[in-house]
C-alpha cells in the first residue's frame, strides 16, 4: 500500500477528509478500511474477507465496502481506476494509504500503522 502524500513527499497525509456523508457509514474509532468494489469482481470477495478479518482483529478499526458503480462521483473524485481499491483512513477520515488490487493481510496490518 502506498502513501497518499503525492508530490508533497512520503509520510504526508492527504487533506481530503471522508466521513459518514461520503461513505454511508461511521468511521472506526482508530482507523477505517474503505474498499471500492464492483458486482462481478472476483478479487473483491477475497479482499472483503481479508479486510473484515483485519477489522475484527484490530480494536477500533472499521471496514466499509462501497459499490463503485453506485458512487461514481466519489470514485471519480478519488481517482479509483479499478476494483478492488482499498483506502486506509485515520481516525479523522484522512487518506493515509491506498492500494489497487487484492492486498495481502500483512500489508493491510502494516498500513494501519500509518493511520493509528
Amino acid at each position: 500500500m502506498r502513501d497518499e502524500g503525492g508530490s508533497t513527499g512520503p509520510g504526508r497525509r492527504h487533506e481530503r477528509l471522508l466521513g459518514r456523508a461520503e461513505l454511508g457509514a461511521e468511521l472506526g474509532e482508530r482507523a477505517t478500511l474503505v474498499q471500492f468494489s464492483s458486482a462481478f469482481c472476483q478479487p473483491c470477495r477475497a479482499t472483503r474477507r481479508i479486510l473484515a478479518e483485519v477489522a475484527a482483529m484490530v480494536e477500533g478499526v472499521a471496514h466499509i465496502e462501497i459499490d463503485a458503480e453506485d458512487h461514481l462521483a466519489l470514485v471519480r473524485e478519488l481517482a479509483v481506476e479499478k476494483t478492488p481499491t482499498v483506502l486506509v483512513l485515520d481516525a479523522a477520515g484522512r487518506i493515509v494509504r491506498r492500494a489497487a488490487g487484492m492486498p495481502r493481510k500483512a500489508d493491510v496490518i502494516a498500513a494501519l500503522g500509518a493511520a493509528v
